[in-house]
């Protein structure tokens, strides 16, 4: 392979089974990658022990093999990589850009509701800030005592410290500007969850090489703060392609709920995988996660 062949990747979340929009998001990604000459790499995506279970785990790897959209490599499980994601808070941390919330989901609806004007991003209402205003001997102390918190990132200091404007290559639009305060201070790291969606995502791909990211065009707000977290650590950034999402006959989404649609249905009512591809592929754009 050449220093510049393609990288791509597939990175499915352990939820539930694979349904076609998969399909089509690891075919495409397969086929870019085969074609020229690159590699295909297989990312379990289980940060979150509360939704994920390890039977999904299994089933998508006998569903790729059996559509045989082989991988190269070893299969990268986030959950046996905490350490690394670790690394990441800590160097954020020693930083300043990291602050410790100890807000519940309660307390912070309260001050949005409380808020004449709370603003929102991407994933609605944003976070007012009370954790940020803290001192330092106060974090220190609740931190001391035990008490459970989130780590937020300190958007207004990260954008400080980047000192170019921030953009990224979308295939078919170019270069794109990005706009991470949107999100304002997003959490990187949960009580419950060691490591946020956002921070694993983007150093998987620096770490295995991935040029290019294809995912659904659900997924594409959130270019803007991946490609924040890409410049705050020094990764590289890879071009994207976003698709939109495949709908069924009466316009809704298809989800890992609608079972007639997942790939194990498919293959137990006698369709082939040949037919499987075709039926992706065929379908249109659709949701890969």
């Amino acid at each position: 392979m050449g220093a510049t062949a393609i990288v791509t990747r597939f990175a499915p979340s352990p939820t539930g089974h694979l349904h076609l929009g998969h399909v089509h998001s690891a075919a495409f990604a397969w086929r870019r990658a085969r074609e020229a000459g690159g590699r295909f790499m297989l990312r379990i995506e289980d940060i979150d022990p509360t939704r994920c279970r390890p039977e999904f785990t299994e089933a998508i790897l006998e569903d790729l093999t059996w559509l045989g959209l082989s991988w190269d490599g070893p299969v990268r499980v986030q959950s046996e990589h905490l350490s690394d994601y670790r690394v990441v808070l800590d160097a954020l941390s020693a930083r300043g850009l990291l602050y410790p919330c100890f807000c519940t989901r309660a307390d912070i609806a309260r001050e949005i509701a409380a808020s004449a004007s709370a603003p929102h991003g991407p994933d609605g209402p944003l976070y007012p800030g009370t954790c940020r205003l803290l001192s330092p001997a106060e974090r220190a102390a609740r931190i001391a005592r035990g008490e459970p918190h989130a780590l937020r990132l300190d958007m207004a200091a990260a954008l400080a410290t980047v000192p170019t404007r921030l953009c990224y290559c979308e295939e078919g639009f170019g270069r794109l500007c990005c706009h991470p305060a949107q999100f304002g201070d997003v959490v990187l790291a949960r009580k419950d969850v060691p490591a946020s969606y956002h921070l694993c995502v983007t150093h998987d791909d620096a770490l295995q090489g991935v040029t290019l990211v294809t995912r659904g065009e659900d997924l594409k707000p959130a270019t803007d703060l991946h490609r924040l977290l890409q410049a705050l650590m020094g990764w590289p950034e890879p071009r994207y392609a976003h698709h939109g999402l495949l709908v069924d006959a009466s316009g809704k989404r298809l989800a890992k709920r609608d079972r007639a649609a997942t790939i194990r249905a498919l293959r137990e009512s006698g369709v082939s995988a040949e037919e499987v591809l075709r039926m992706a592929e065929g379908a249109g754009p659709m949701r890969s996660d």
